[in-house]
């Protein structure tokens, strides 16, 4: 099983190097079932191993000069305030036991999971759907519309906060519509607002105690990181397009599994 979980390791940062958004959303699956860790611990993880994965995977941008860090600023306020608030005080305060009917009971850990799971399906859906979106003209004078970029930021730090996904499939459709970003701009800005916002998340669950394996954590970053590069590097020979529909039908398949699992065949 640790075999297939770092083979899960390294799917997670090839799909971020190729797509540019929606591989950190495999992170918790891999950490739960092929490493058998609890789901809040994995998605302390994963913010973490998605934050720096994240920031290995901007540097090429950064060289590329396809990243507007103006705009990574603006974005990143309101999402990084609410995924550290998420992590620091509003995961603590969910109850161990969010619902009893009968014999069954709903636990946090369970129900972390399935909101994880349908945030999966949404994120699948996103990607099947692949809607165009119509590069706008950069203009370097932009003119951002500061309260859907403030709503954007909190919705995306609290899913971030909740569930240990980077929500890329969320923030690059934003940065072309609310910041007027280019695509290719839009992608390399995407990964330094997930990187900064996971990061600062993690930051929550060190003040709160949270008990990490630094070695095991380290290595599975590792990990995945040598996959963002490879996919990086593949980026250039592999139609990106073609691979995200086939990669939103896998990513639904797991959201539904993950679901169907743990409502009527919990471990």
């Amino acid at each position: 099983m640790e075999i297939l979980g770092y083979i899960g390791a390294l799917l997670v940062g090839l799909t971020l190097g190729l797509l540019g958004a929606g591989g950190s959303i495999l992170t918790v699956p891999v950490l739960y079932f092929l490493f058998g860790i609890e789901t809040e611990l994995s998605t302390a993880y994963s913010l973490f191993i998605v934050g720096l994965t994240a920031l290995i995977g901007a540097v090429p941008n950064m060289k590329r000069k396809t990243i507007s860090y103006k705009t990574a600023i603006i974005f990143s306020i309101p999402s990084l305030t609410a995924v550290y608030l998420t992590r620091s005080y509003l995961l603590g305060a969910i109850p161990d036991n969010l619902l009893e009917i009968g014999s069954y009971t709903l636990t946090k850990d369970i129900g972390l999971l399935l909101f994880f799971a349908v945030i999966m399906i949404i994120a699948a859906i996103s990607m099947i759907n692949q809607r165009k979106i119509v590069d706008p003209v950069y203009d370097e004078k932009q003119h951002f519309n500061y309260p859907m970029i403030i709503a954007e930021g909190l919705v995306i730090g609290t899913l971030t906060g909740l569930v240990g996904a980077g929500g890329g499939f969320l923030i690059i459709p934003a940065l072309v519509v609310f910041a007027k970003l280019p695509m290719k701009m839009a992608v390399g800005t995407s990964l330094l607002i997930i990187a900064i916002k996971s990061l600062v998340g993690f930051l929550g669950d060190i003040q709160t105690g949270q008990l990490i394996d630094w070695s095991f954590m380290l290595l599975f970053s590792a990990v995945t990181i040598s996959g963002i590069l490879i996919g990086t590097w593949l980026n250039k020979y592999v139609d990106g397009k073609k691979l995200k529909g086939a990669f939103g039908w896998f990513v639904l398949l797991m959201g539904i599994f993950i679901i169907i699992e743990e409502l009527f065949f919990e471990i």
